[in-house]
């Protein structure tokens, strides 16, 4: 079981994960590498993260919750005040930042990372709400308040399971704002989560 550590600590274990993950690859890095690389005990990623998952888990949202915070909150804050965000809007909240992770290295090294959680259904304890399906379904269902919590739920399952082979995908170029890859994947996916 994961417990409480120093920050210093944790973000020293986050960030030479990072690092040998984005050299060797996630399946060519061990626990023990780790905590070697990070200059610690044998044991340090197993105290302070429970597992080499429930680390990736933590670098993912360290990493990237800031990215979809603000846009989701903004879009939380209007539904609140009775001015539900169209589903074009929420998909582009969804696009936008992974577009911008995949336009360098790291990013793309985290998007690989997160497709392997999402697409793998590993069974993650995630302490950002935003990284639950709950925010994301009760703005779809604002806007399509026709749409049952179960319907809404498996149509973003669907929704991300698309978004994240096409970001992650090593041997494709990503879609880039602005370009038509991108706008129809915006298309198709805000079609699919609108549809009656």
């Amino acid at each position: 079981m994961a417990t409480t550590a120093t920050p210093g600590t944790r973000e020293r274990l986050l960030d030479v994960a990072e690092e040998l993950f984005a050299e060797h690859g996630y399946d060519a890095v061990s626990v023990r590498a780790i905590n070697g690389a990070a200059g610690m005990n044998p044991a340090a990623v197993h105290y302070h993260f429970g597992s080499k998952e429930a680390l990736v888990a933590a670098l993912l949202e360290t990493r990237l919750a800031p990215l979809w915070q603000d846009g989701l909150a903004s879009l939380t804050a209007r539904r609140r005040t009775g001015a539900p965000p169209a589903v074009g809007e929420l998909v582009e909240v969804v696009l936008a930042p992974l577009a911008a992770l995949a336009a360098d290295p790291t990013g793309r090294l985290r998007l690989r990372l997160l497709a392997r959680v999402v697409l793998g259904r590993w069974d993650v304890s995630w302490t950002s709400d935003w990284f639950s399906l709950r925010p994301w379904v009760s703005l779809l269902r604002a806007a399509r308040p026709d749409l049952s919590a179960s319907v809404a739920s498996r149509r973003w399952l669907l929704a991300f399971d698309l978004v994240l082979h096409t970001f992650a995908d090593p041997a494709a170029d990503p879609p880039r704002p602005g370009r038509a890859a991108y706008r129809a994947l915006h298309s198709f996916v805000t079609a699919g989560l609108d549809a009656p």
